[in-house]
């Protein structure tokens, strides 16, 4: 009487257990994953999808972390109220916490991402797996504290979420190196920073335009957000700019130009900072200046390994390519005097200037 349900419950350990659920990927599966995810960040994510032919060997990590983050951003634009875009943030979690535990469910990002987790084996330690999961989560909270398009209250807090965003992508893809070095993260650090507040730059022509109504099969419906500029308030309010004339003028708002500068500004700020770290350190001198983020999270290091820096940094420097884009965006910015509705699209210079990064090593 007892055999079959004996039986039932060891097809049930077998299936769920990790070798067999890893069994079911495929080669096939892989490949259909990256080329998924490869075709969306070229519809949705132009510099990363440049930046990932650059990313060997953590390619296929870098391009299943800028296809999730990708994926996360677009929510407040495809659910129909907040509370289910929410949700659909911790439908994700729940898909990476999967993932890490050797399930990966039948979704393309986590098809990469585990085949990204198995290359690692060849080359790092369960610390790292550890803190690309820790960096993984922080990026998931980070989105779904921001689903609302809310501005950001101070130029501080931007610079927060630049860190817990785009910086924290550049962690995750140095730790699928197996690259554990300060001197490395301080720099993804800056750059990250750099990217994130030029992403809310771009951004403003996109967001502040009202969104035509979705498509659905019962006919039109409301669109899913309102406008919104996530310029931080504190430099608005400095620059006298009021949101309902930016949505309503575009780029004759008053002190738009003045404050998109001040923004402009201090992503400048984190580049310059970090093309004078690899000059400083390149030379065999300290950064010139303490890493902020040191002893917080992951960011923990072990005093006594012996750390090659030249190594490191050749290592590392791929993942420093996201400096390339920002730079270009900012020079261009500021040949169209700061109105970033005039922005137009880079065209092939953008992919010869992140080749010339590339070439020389040098931000």
């Amino acid at each position: 009487m007892n055999r079959p349900r004996i039986l039932c419950n060891g097809l049930r350990r077998l299936v769920r257990s990790p070798t067999a659920r890893r069994s079911y990927i495929t080669k096939a599966d892989i490949d259909g994953a990256r080329q998924y995810c490869a075709k969306e960040l070229e519809k949705g994510d132009y510099d990363a999808h440049l930046i990932r032919r650059f990313a060997h060997p953590a390619q296929d990590m870098y391009t299943a972390l800028r296809a999730l983050n990708l994926e996360l951003v677009r929510l407040p634009d495809i659910v129909s109220n907040p509370t289910i875009g929410l949700m659909r943030i911790k439908f994700w979690q729940e898909l990476i916490d999967k993932t890490f535990a050797g399930q990966p469910p039948r979704e393309p990002i986590c098809i990469l991402l585990h085949q990204a987790l198995l290359f690692m084996d060849q080359h790092a330690d369960a610390s790292s797996k550890k803190s690309i999961k820790f960096w993984i989560s922080r990026l998931i909270r980070t989105r779904e504290k921001h689903m609302d398009s809310r501005p950001f209250t101070s130029l501080a807090t931007l610079e927060d979420y630049a860190e817990n965003t785009y910086s924290t992508m550049m962690y995750a893809t140095l730790a699928s190196l197996g690259l554990r070095s300060m001197d490395v993260d301080h720099l993804a650090s800056h750059v990250g920073k750099a990217c994130g507040i030029v992403a809310v730059l771009r951004g403003v022509p996109l967001l502040a335009a009202p969104r035509a109504p979705s498509k659905m099969p019962g006919g039109d419906h409301a669109p899913t957000r309102e406008p919104a500029l996530l310029l931080p308030l504190d430099i608005m309010a400095e620059a006298g700019v009021q949101e309902e004339e930016v949505f309503r003028q575009g780029p004759n708002a008053p002190g738009l130009q003045d404050a998109v500068f001040q923004v402009a500004t201090r992503a400048n700020d984190h580049l310059i900072t970090a093309r004078e770290m690899l000059k400083r350190l390149r030379a065999g001198e300290d950064a010139g200046h303490d890493f902020e983020h040191q002893g917080e999270d992951a960011h923990v290091y072990d005093a006594d390994r012996e750390s090659d820096r030249a190594r490191d940094l050749h290592r590392g420097f791929r993942v420093l390519l996201e400096a390339a884009p920002a730079t270009y965006f900012l020079e261009r910015l500021e040949q169209a005097n700061f109105d970033p509705f005039a922005m137009k699209a880079a065209g092939w210079r953008l992919p010869w200037r992140v080749w010339q990064t590339l070439s020389k090593e040098q931000l």
